[in-house]
């Protein structure tokens, strides 16, 4: 066989084995109602913010002041606010922002944390110490006030705000992946591998690292939901994003004097969309902890 033929062949195999594994993890949410609501949800969340502002094209800061608080009609699916800009185009606009907070949150301070904690738990002594004792540090405040008090130092915003969400994030995922590293490092395949003159770097990159990381999804489902809801927090609070931006804790806060009055719809469907996304992340890292650990019934 050419070379050329080998590739082709190898490269074939190894898309045939991505269908195979797409096809495995489709079956296993079919499987779990639980799961697939959770996935159902995201995708919905997901397919809102990418497409919402594209098919529904209205300006979300576009002012009417001949259309105030207009109740949810065919032109306007879920209203008008207090100077007539569409809710359902901000809605979709603060699907957007929310969900680019939530991912980067996971992404930054999982990454940060993951290393902490690999770094941690592999060389353990003075370096486990003082890592620790920065991580104690930031788990000594509670994560809503540290976000609140980072926000503040650093300036009211929607960036500083995600700032103020990272901070409290990271010590747990170094907390957890301390934990797991010291567990597997003790492993009898880890001690064989080091004893056959392996190097500890193939080490944490072939063995330590992956079977380290099989809780950090759980982790990282929850803290996505944890993430829009501390920013909807800040929002509502005035310490996130600032008016007019579109984001749905602060559109919760311009329709709170109206849910009594006549304009219930303002703050009504931001906040479902605030529950949605956290109902998501919390099934998402139940059921996701329900596959990985051998201690549950498995009902898939």
């Amino acid at each position: 066989m050419s070379a050329a033929a080998q590739a082709r062949t190898t490269w074939f195999e190894r898309f045939a084995g991505s269908i195979r594994a797409l096809m495995r993890v489709l079956r296993i949410i079919v499987r779990d109602p639980g799961l697939a609501f959770a996935v159902g949800l995201i995708l919905l969340l997901g397919l809102i913010a990418v497409l919402g502002p594209v098919v529904w094209n209205k300006d979300p800061l576009e002012i009417d002041i001949g259309n105030i608080l207009a109740p949810p009609s065919a032109s306007s699916p879920m209203g008008t606010d207090d100077v007539g800009r569409d809710v359902f185009a901000r809605f979709n606009q603060g699907a957007r922002i929310s969900l680019a907070v939530g991912a980067a949150v996971v992404v930054i301070a999982g990454t940060v944390g993951v290393l902490i904690g690999i770094a941690a738990g592999v060389f353990g002594r003075w370096v486990d110490a003082a890592l620790m004792r920065m991580v104690d540090a930031l788990l000594a405040f509670p994560a809503l006030v540290l976000a609140m008090a980072v926000t503040v130092g650093l300036g009211i915003g929607l960036k500083t705000a995600t700032v103020g969400i990272i901070l409290p994030s990271i010590p747990f995922y170094a907390r957890l992946m301390r934990s797991e590293v010291i567990q597997v490092r003790s492993a009898v395949y880890v001690e064989a591998a080091a004893a056959l003159g392996a190097k500890r770097g193939r080490i944490i990159a072939r063995h330590v690292f992956p079977n380290a990381m099989t809780s950090v999804p759980i982790l990282a489902a929850a803290n996505f939901g944890f993430a829009i809801l501390t920013m909807a927090a800040l929002g509502f609070v005035g310490l996130g994003a600032q008016v007019p931006t579109p984001e749905w804790g602060t559109m919760i806060t311009e329709g709170q004097q109206y849910i009594v009055t006549g304009g219930w719809w303002v703050s009504l469907f931001p906040g479902i969309g605030v529950l949605l996304a956290v109902v998501a992340g919390s099934l998402l890292a139940d059921r996701a902890r329900d596959m990985v650990d051998p201690r549950r019934e498995r009902d898939i």
